[in-house]
């Protein structure tokens, strides 16, 4: 009998402009790794790092968007690295795939060539489940996936912080009834917010949020108009399928 772990699924993202392999148990990319790569501001020729990359989904979506960056994929677990360097094979993008813990210390990330002021953006989807009020997945990948500690937000946007050049940018998501985590993690270092919260459905308070904060910004924080994953009449909302499928970013990431 195979293994159940390490069985794959092909799967497509972006309306089919990005086709990757990921575990059929453990850690899957869904929709929140395609909104985080939607939020991500980049340019042609900027690094952009995606710390806690898992299979390479949400990278791999943002260089499918901005041709041209140097991508780096971050990722603790070797098998999910080595998935993500040969998604990237597959979908003919460069990509640096390097094995670390984001809780690492500096001198860890700068062996790694990722030392400080080394890049010009950072994207994270950082594990965020409570532990005290969410029951661990018996899947040792995945409960390491999505269990957050008390220092795990923090830590993970520390190293952001030491990596990204002076006006670099780091887009995260969030769990939103953690907002207050997320402000206070970013309050060293970090300015010029901008917070996107984003629904299940209308009638129902928003469950993520993406958030955009630039190194040593002053500009005043802004909370953009809500997204919608569905309509009010509990349609999809088209915007986001367009999203989805690939075809436009959010506000976010325009510069």
């Amino acid at each position: 009998m195979s293994d159940p772990v390490l069985e794959l699924t092909e799967d497509a993202f972006l309306g089919g402009q990005l086709r990757v392999r990921q575990f059929k148990s453990g850690h899957r990319a869904g929709h929140d790794a395609v909104l985080l790569a939607a939020a991500t501001a980049a340019r042609p020729g900027d690094r952009v790092a995606d710390l806690g990359a898992g299979a390479g989904i949400a990278g791999l979506a943002v260089a499918r968007r901005v041709a041209a960056i140097d991508l780096v994929l971050v990722e603790i677990d070797a098998p999910l690295a080595n998935l993500a360097r040969a998604n990237a094979g597959a979908n003919a993008i460069h990509a640096d795939v390097i094995v670390l813990d984001v809780e690492a210390d500096a001198a860890a990330f700068a062996a790694a060539g990722l030392g400080p002021d080394s890049v010009d953006g950072v994207l994270m989807n950082p594990p965020f489940n409570d532990p005290a009020r969410h029951r661990a997945s018996p899947d040792v990948a995945r409960g390491t996936a999505h269990m957050a500690t008390e220092t795990t937000l923090a830590k993970w946007i520390r190293a952001a912080r030491r990596m990204l050049r002076s006006k670099g940018v780091l887009t995260l998501i969030w769990r939103a009834d953690g907002v207050a985590e997320v402000l206070a993690a970013l309050d060293h270092g970090f300015g010029s917010l901008h917070i996107l919260p984003v629904h299940g459905d209308a009638q129902r308070p928003a469950n993520r949020i993406l958030v955009r904060a630039t190194k040593g910004g002053r500009s005043p924080t802004q909370i953009h108009p809500a997204l919608l994953l569905n309509d009010e009449s509990g349609a999809p909302n088209k915007r986001v399928q367009e999203i989805l499928a690939g075809n436009g970013s959010l506000p976010l990431a325009k510069p």
